[in-house]
C-alpha cells in the first residue's frame, strides 16, 4: 500500500509504502488509541454528569446504584434465611440433647435443676418475617450460652457416672467360684470339734484346681500360708473393705498386685483347717466380719441349700479360726 503525502506550501510530496504487516499494526494502534480516547471521554462525561446531576446521567446512576443495592440486599437476605433455618435445626437438636441430659442426670444422681442458670429455651425458628442480623446474632449468643451449660452438665454427669462405675467395680458382687453355695455365714456346728461356732464366711465346694476369681477390683494386701486358712489371699477394695480367699491349692498373685473383678487369683484346694476341697470366702468391713451373701446378691442370685446338712456335706466344710492379730 502506497501513501503519498503532499505539502502545498513547499510544493513537495513524499511517498510512504506500507506492507501488509505494517498496515495491520498501524490499524491496531489507531483503533486502540481511539478506544482509549472514547473511554476517557465517557468516564469524564459520566462522572461530571453524576456530580452535577445532569438529568439523564443522574437518573441512570441512581438506577444502577439502586439495582446494585437490591442485588446485595437480596443476597444477604437469602443467606440470612439459610442461616436462620440452620439455627432452628440446631435449637431443635439442642432441645433433644437437653431432654437426654435430664434423663441421664437421673441415672447419675444429679438434679439438673440444681445447676441450671436460666430456664430452658429453644425450639425451631418459625416466623412470618425474616430475621434481622441483630436478632440472628442474639439467638446465636443464647444458643452458645446454652451449649456451655449443657457441656458443664454433661461433664458433671460423666464424673458422677465414672465414680459410680468405679465404686461398683470395687464392691465384691462377683461370685468367686462357679457352683452352688455350701455353708453360709452364721452360727453352726463345727465339723471338726462338734461345738457351736461362728462361720465367718461362705463355703463354695469345688473340684481341686477350680479357678478362684476376685470378687471385685482391688490390691492384694496379703498372700501367705495361715494355719487355719491355709494358702490365703486378701484383697483390699478401699473404704476399709477387704475380701479373703482361703484354702487355695495354688495362689497366682502376690502382695501388691492390682487385680480386676473376675480375675483368676488362685485355685481351689484343701489347705489349712479344712475337710475337703472348697473355697472359704470372707468379707470384712473395718476388720469386722460381714455376711458375704449380702454383697453377692447385689450382683447375682446364688442358689441356697434348704439346710446346712444338705448344703454342706461334712467332707467339704471348714471352720477357720479367727486370724490372730
Amino acid at each position: 500500500m502506497h501513501l503519498i503525502i503532499t505539502d502545498a506550501w513547499l510544493a513537495k510530496s513524499r511517498a510512504v509504502y506500507l506492507s501488509g504487516t505494517r498496515l495491520v499494526v498501524v490499524g491496531f494502534v489507531a483503533a486502540l488509541a481511539l478506544m482509549l480516547v472514547a473511554a476517557g471521554m465517557y468516564h469524564w462525561v459520566f462522572l461530571k454528569g453524576a456530580r452535577e446531576g445532569w438529568p439523564v446521567i443522574g437518573s441512570l446512576v441512581k438506577l444502577m446504584v439502586r439495582d446494585e443495592f437490591e442485588q446485595r440486599d437480596r443476597f444477604l437476605r437469602e443467606n440470612l434465611d439459610v442461616m436462620a433455618k440452620r439455627l432452628g435445626e440446631m435449637q431443635a437438636k439442642m432441645m433433644q440433647l437437653e431432654a437426654l441430659g435430664e434423663r441421664v442426670s437421673g441415672l447419675a444422681g444429679v438434679n439438673p435443676n440444681d445447676i441450671k442458670t436460666q430456664p430452658g429455651r429453644g425450639g425451631v425458628l418459625v416466623t412470618g418475617r425474616s430475621l434481622t442480623m441483630e436478632e440472628l446474632q442474639t439467638t446465636l449468643a443464647d444458643l452458645d450460652r446454652l451449649t456451655d451449660q449443657r457441656v458443664d452438665l454433661m461433664t458433671v454427669m460423666e464424673s458422677r457416672l465414672f465414680d459410680q462405675k468405679i465404686k461398683k467395680m470395687m464392691v465384691p458382687t462377683q461370685q468367686p467360684v462357679a457352683g452352688i453355695l455350701g455353708s453360709s455365714f452364721g452360727w453352726r456346728i463345727d465339723p471338726l470339734n462338734g461345738r457351736s461356732a461362728l462361720h465367718t464366711g461362705l463355703d463354695f465346694p469345688a473340684e481341686p484346681g477350680t479357678a478362684i476369681l476376685a470378687a471385685a477390683g482391688g490390691v492384694v494386701v496379703t498372700q501367705e500360708y495361715h494355719s487355719a486358712y491355709g494358702n490365703m489371699v486378701e484383697v483390699d477394695h478401699g473404704n476399709d473393705l477387704v475380701t479373703r480367699y482361703a484354702h487355695a491349692s495354688r495362689v497366682l498373685v502376690k502382695k501388691g498386685d492390682l487385680v480386676r473383678r473376675g480375675q483368676k487369683i488362685a485355685e481351689v484346694g484343701t489347705t489349712g483347717r479344712s475337710t475337703g476341697p472348697h473355697l472359704h470366702f470372707e468379707v470384712l468391713v473395718q476388720g469386722v466380719y460381714q455376711d458375704p451373701q449380702k454383697f453377692l446378691t447385689a450382683g447375682q442370685k446364688l442358689p441356697q441349700a434348704p439346710t446346712l446338712a444338705a448344703a454342706q456335706p461334712p467332707a467339704v466344710q471348714s471352720a477357720p479360726l479367727p486370724r490372730p492379730k
